[in-house]
C-alpha cells in the first residue's frame, strides 16, 4: 500500500512539473499592499522512496509566477516545521509574517498517511528518534533542492522554526548538525533537549499548560551562559499551531520578529 502511494504521487507531481515546470501557484495574498506569492511543490527524495510536500512563501514585487532571481538575492531562508500531523500548508500565520518581512519561507511536510502514528507511551525519546531522524533528513534534502531553485539565497544564516513534534526535528538538527542553522526557534517542543551551546542560537516560546519532559530545558544559569532564550505565553501547545486568537498569534509573532531583529 505505501509503495503504490508514493508511485501514485510520484506520476501526479512529474505530470504537473511536464505540463507546466513550476510548482503549482496560489493566488497572491496581498496585506498591506505587500504581495506574498505562494507556491506548493512536492519532491521526491528518491534515496529513501519519500515523498516531501512543500509550500514555498515569497515576498515579491510581481504577480507573475516566473521566477526573478534578482529578488531573492541574499535573502535569508526560514525553515517551518510543523508539529504532529500537520501539512504543508499549516502555520501561515508565522509564514506570511515572516515572508512580508523579506524572508524566503517554506514549510516542511514531514507526516505522511503512510507514516507508522508517532508512539505516545514507553521510551518516548527511543522510540520517536527514527522520527527525527526522518524529518532531518528531509530537512537536508529540501534544502539542497532550494539551493538549485533559489542560488542567492543566504545558506549561511539558515532559521529553524519548529512547533511542538517539528520543534524536536528542529532541536534535532542544532544538536547534531549544529552548523547547518545559525538560529533555531521552537514553540513548544517537548521531548528533544535544546543545546548546550551558544550555537546555534536559540529561542524557545513555552506553552501555558504542556510541560517539556526533564532536561530539555536548560537552567537560568545555562541560559545565561549560552544565551539561550526561553518565553513562556498565555497560549495552549494545540493553539500555537494556529487555532489560537488573533492576539495570541500577533504576540508569538511579535516575540519571533523581536528576536530575529536582535541577531
Amino acid at each position: 500500500m505505501k509503495i503504490r502511494y508514493l508511485i501514485i504521487l510520484f506520476i501526479l507531481s512529474s505530470c504537473a512539473a511536464k505540463k507546466s515546470g513550476k510548482p503549482a501557484f496560489h493566488p497572491d495574498i496581498y496585506i498591506n499592499g505587500i504581495i506574498v506569492r505562494i507556491d506548493t511543490i512536492t519532491w521526491v527524495d528518491s534515496s529513501r522512496n519519500r515523498i516531501i510536500p512543500v509550500t514555498i512563501y515569497n515576498r515579491t514585487s510581481t504577480t507573475n509566477i516566473k521566477y526573478d532571481l534578482h529578488q531573492n538575492v541574499h535573502k535569508k531562508l526560514v525553515i517551518l516545521n510543523p508539529g504532529y500531523g500537520g501539512t504543508r500548508n499549516d502555520y501561515g500565520y508565522i509564514a506570511n509574517n515572516l515572508a512580508i518581512k523579506g524572508y524566503l519561507v517554506v514549510t516542511v511536510q514531514h507526516d505522511l498517511p503512510t507514516d507508522d502514528t508517532l508512539p505516545r507511551t514507553g521510551d518516548i525519546y527511543k522510540l520517536r528518534k527514527h522520527f527525527w531522524d526522518t524529518g532531518a533528513k528531509s530537512v537536508l534534502f529540501v534544502t539542497e533542492k532550494l539551493k538549485k531553485e533559489y542560488p542567492g539565497l543566504d545558506y549561511n544564516s539558515i532559521i529553524l522554526i519548529g512547533h511542538s513534534n517539528g520543534g524536536d526535528i528542529a532541536m534535532l538538527i542544532a544538536n547534531e548538525y549544529p552548523k547547518f542553522a545559525k538560529i533555531v526557534i521552537t514553540l513548544d517542543n517537548r521531548r528533544v533537549p535544546l543545546p548546550r551551546s551558544a550555537s546555534p542560537r536559540v529561542f524557545s516560546i513555552r506553552s501555558a499548560d504542556q510541560p517539556a519532559d526533564p532536561n530539555v530545558l536548560p537552567s537560568e544559569e545555562e541560559q545565561k551562559k549560552y544565551r539561550i532564550r526561553i518565553v513562556k505565553v498565555n497560549t495552549t501547545h494545540n493553539d500555537m499551531g494556529g487555532m489560537g486568537t488573533d492576539a495570541q498569534k500577533q504576540e508569538i509573532n511579535r516575540l519571533i520578529n523581536n528576536f530575529l531583529d536582535s541577531q
